[in-house]
């Protein structure tokens, strides 16, 4: 086999892999009475403040749809708009508190769901520790 074979071999696992991880993301969230579009821009909040163009850039998704995501979790009270010194017609978005707990409970519940699928498979932190630095070689020159 050649590498450019090994190569969309492992590019066509990777999707299957997404695939089915989001799968059982979106169990995991609706737990919560989340999607996992809005678990994402939570991710992206968890740390700090950040705009709707910026969390889209961080996602690799479009402005449009982080904004439509962005207004449900405001209109939850999940995330709350600041003002932007920076920018005015662009505010900044934070976790509430209630989101800060939504978010830690997904994360809990998906740790724990993760942790079991792969000891399950017999994974181990040294191989999923190469499989990413193999990813981000890739990604380093694609």
């Amino acid at each position: 086999m050649t590498r450019a074979e090994s190569y969309r071999l492992l590019v066509a696992d990777v999707y299957e892999l997404a695939g089915v991880s989001r799968g059982s993301s979106e169990q995991i969230a609706s737990e919560q009475g989340q999607t996992v579009a809005r678990w994402h821009v939570m991710s992206v909040l968890s740390d700090q403040a950040f705009t709707v163009p910026a969390i889209a850039r961080r996602l690799g998704l479009t402005r449009q749809s982080v904004q439509r995501v962005a207004d449900e979790l405001v209109d939850d009270g999940v995330v709350k708009r600041s003002g932007n010194p920076d920018h005015q017609r662009s505010p900044l978005l934070a976790l509430t508190t209630d989101g800060r707990e939504t978010l830690r409970k997904i994360v809990i519940a998906s740790d724990a769901d993760r942790s079991q699928r792969l000891a399950r498979a017999g994974v181990t932190v040294a191989e999923l520790d190469a499989a990413r630095e193999t990813l981000r070689k890739l990604l380093s020159v694609l």
